[in-house]
């Protein structure tokens, strides 16, 4: 990817902005781990807790495509299991944090599966002790103790694949190559989940993508992907969440209404989880506050890895149904641009009865591009890149709700894809040790609470008209999407 001078600068100013906003530290008495647990109101809300009751994860292998996994977090002791990189500039085993929001992967881990600790308690000699004692907390009934980030899945397995986002990759590898050859990896590793919380600001997404989500789709693999933020550009959902079959995530604020800043709208839009007041762990060993559907996503993937730990048997297209057909019902319509078929319920979809479906609801991958490419799907061999579909003849339908990208050759623009992660807001809580990532921690811009009353009341309506794109919306460019940078705030 080469850029013209100017170009160049513009894109790095962008980058700049977006990543030198305002970092909004907490001051005094620093927030400890234990005050993180109280925090997490999303595990009672969305009947997350009740639903431990029947799983927690056990055995099932979940996939985080991301900025890669401190592995070292004490939350996630146990936790990751395997990993790769996959952009060219981490380390073997995705363990390095990488890309313009490095600390992104790790929050999302913490959410999904972190265990939580136990914080040794002070002796009568000062000195700690993880021996138990008269006065010594009761065992945790969930996880490894009762401090720090519990994830909603937190017996569940992780594999951490490292893709380079949100900035130019120094390794040169672009991001239309890293996601197929991540979402390959993860099914030839076992994965069951698979959490993308990233996305676009175009509804399409690269045909290279094609085989490696048919492929998935043929294994029996749920896929779960962010929404997108209005506070990052996303106006509406965009790739991978407009795959067909791959299940999208808008954001809730803490009260359950559809987020201003933390969610986006679209017809493939799944089901809503809190996406608002987010708290995870951080690379280093700390913990931040943050918001976006990029929070959302791992609270759904978890309840999916709790569902195909209690039921083994149960196909993809059934987890994704039990997901969306026991959420409660919210907006005009069911389902809705604004909030898919409702708002998530964990339990229910542990528990419910729910009739057995054949497909998934959200449809396939596969049908999509036998109709739309006019190609049969040629799935990757296990140890070879990934095939290609045969060239057939143009296509003659057209789907308004996922447009086709442009073929190289008709791109003309000088732009890199940078992808975007589904950050709308960022809060430290507790400094971290950064190793990969510019002193100070990560980047942030102020918040945009301060807005007119009505907002709220006109975002969320916005769906019953339709999903419709800003006029300078960027769309597809051939051998890669424009993406916008993520924007942190405080």
């Amino acid at each position: 990817m080469v850029l013209v001078p100017r170009l160049r600068s513009l894109v790095a100013a962008l980058m700049t902005l977006a990543l030198a906003g305002s970092l909004a530290l907490v001051m005094g008495p620093a927030a400890s781990a234990d005050d993180i647990r109280d925090r997490e109101y999303w595990l009672e809300q969305s009947g997350v807790e009740k639903a431990w009751a029947t799983s927690q994860g056990e055995g099932v292998k979940v996939a985080i495509i991301d900025s890669g996994i401190d592995t070292s977090h004490a939350d996630l002791k146990g936790a990751v299991v395997g990993g790769i990189d996959m952009s060219g500039a981490g380390n073997a085993d995705g363990s390095k944090v990488i890309g313009a929001e490095p600390e992104h992967g790790t929050l999302v881990a913490t959410m999904l599966a972190g265990r939580g600790h136990a914080t040794p308690a002070p002796t009568a000699t000062g000195k700690s002790t993880t021996s138990a004692t008269p006065s010594a907390a009761p065992e945790p009934s969930f996880g490894a103790g009762n401090d720090g980030v519990i994830g909603v899945a937190p017996k569940a397995e992780l594999l951490s694949i490292s893709v380079w986002l949100g900035s130019e990759n120094p390794s040169g590898k672009n991001i239309d190559d890293q996601i197929p050859a991540a979402v390959k990896w993860a099914v030839d590793h076992g994965a069951k989940v698979i959490n993308m919380s990233l996305g676009s600001t175009s509804t399409a997404w690269p045909q290279s993508w094609d085989d490696a989500f048919a492929y998935a789709e043929a294994k029996d693999v749920v896929i779960v992907a962010a929404a997108g933020n209005r506070k990052t550009g996303s106006e509406q959902v965009g790739a991978p969440a407009t795959i067909p079959g791959v299940l999208a995530v808008g954001g809730l604020d803490k009260d359950g209404t559809a987020s201003v800043d933390s969610s986006s709208q679209g017809i493939s839009i799944g089901v809503s989880a809190p996406a608002e007041d987010l708290a995870g762990g951080l690379p280093g060993g700390g913990y931040a506050r943050w918001s976006g559907t990029s929070g959302a996503a791992p609270i759904v993937s978890g309840v999916a890895a709790l569902l195909r730990s209690a039921y083994p048997d149960m196909t993809a297209a059934q987890v994704v149904n039990r997901i969306i057909s026991t959420a409660t019902p919210k907006g005009e319509g069911v389902p809705n641009a604004i909030y898919g078929y409702g708002i998530l319920n964990a339990e229910a979809a542990l528990t419910a009865d729910v009739p057995l479906v054949d497909k998934n609801p959200l449809g396939s991958i596969a049908d999509w591009i036998h109709v739309h490419r006019r190609g049969e799907v040629t799935p990757p061999a296990v140890d070879g890149e990934p095939a290609t579909t045969v060239p057939q003849e143009k296509p003659t339908l057209s789907d308004a709700a996922v447009p086709v990208a442009l073929a190289a050759e008709q791109s003309t623009s000088a732009l890199p894809g940078i992808l975007v992660v589904g950050f709308a807001g960022l809060l430290l809580l507790v400094r971290p040790r950064w190793r990969n990532a510019p002193a100070g921690g990560p980047p942030s811009s102020a918040s945009c609470r301060g807005e007119k009353p009505g907002v709220r009341k006109r975002c969320d309506e916005r769906g019953a008209r339709g999903s419709k794109p800003r006029k300078n919306a960027p769309q597809a460019l051939g051998t890669g999407l424009r993406y916008n940078v993520a924007d942190l705030i405080g």
